[in-house]
């Protein structure tokens, strides 16, 4: 079910969600809920608000999967992200809880109170949102390349286990080398080709994301690394 959920994780899954497909809606869930998460959590943490993230998570696919809802109306023709497109989402419903709950203390607290529902700047915001999102599809493309290395066999396997030990458990090459009893120049051309696979793999997550030319692929792909450097 994973794989499937990787492979529709694009404007056709959205599409699909969008038209009431059950099992679309399913796997949008479960790829965007961490995101959506990161970021209220960031918005409301150390706030009252904090406990009404459940709710306001569950509002934010209500939003997205009613009749006339948000996904009627994401058209990828319009060229916008989707990335944007949810953060617009989620951000929206966030304000109508803060603005419920600001309703809400005004009948009961002065308004000098009400400031403990303001949420951080917007931007750092932003930042916190676009970070889980870079996060999510790093991973897919790990598991993308890992999906084909099970295909092409031990020596890609052991390619994708070179990364997780490199990035995973921050070994350096040496040690890896030492660790596998190999040759530390025969484990730097391994190296060199397994970051090659993910490369390739983080491209064509990038172009399932949100398709655009390749210069615009490199780009985008650049910028999700920067995100979580």
């Amino acid at each position: 079910m994973e794989n499937a959920d990787r492979e529709k994780t694009s404007w056709t899954l959205v599409r699909d969600a969008g038209d009431g497909d059950v099992g679309g809606r399913r796997a949008f869930a479960r790829i965007y809920e961490p995101i959506v998460r990161a970021y209220l959590g960031a918005r409301w943490q150390g706030s009252p608000l904090a406990h009404a993230m459940d709710d306001a998570v569950q509002d934010v696919f209500l939003d997205c999967f009613r009749e006339g809802g948000a996904l009627s109306r994401a058209n990828p023709d319009r060229g916008a992200r989707f990335r944007t497109f949810l953060y617009g989402v989620v951000r929206n419903v966030a304000l109508r809880h803060e603005e419920r709950r600001a309703r809400e203390r005004a009948r009961v607290a002065p308004a000098a109170e009400l400031l403990d529902t303001v949420p951080a700047d917007d931007e750092r915001l932003s930042r916190v949102f676009d970070r889980a999102w870079a996060v999510a599809l790093l991973r897919r493309a790990v598991t993308r390349q890992r999906e084909a290395a099970m295909v092409k066999g031990e020596d890609a396997l052991r390619r994708v286990e070179l990364l997780e030990l490199r990035f995973g458990r921050d070994l350096p090459i040496r040690e890896i080398a030492k660790l596998w009893d190999e040759d530390p120049a025969r484990v730097h051309r391994w190296y060199a080709r397994a970051r090659a696979e993910f490369k390739r793999s983080l491209r064509e997550e990038v172009a399932a994301d949100h398709p655009g030319t390749p210069g615009e692929i490199e780009r985008e792909c650049a910028n999700l690394l920067s995100l979580i450097g």
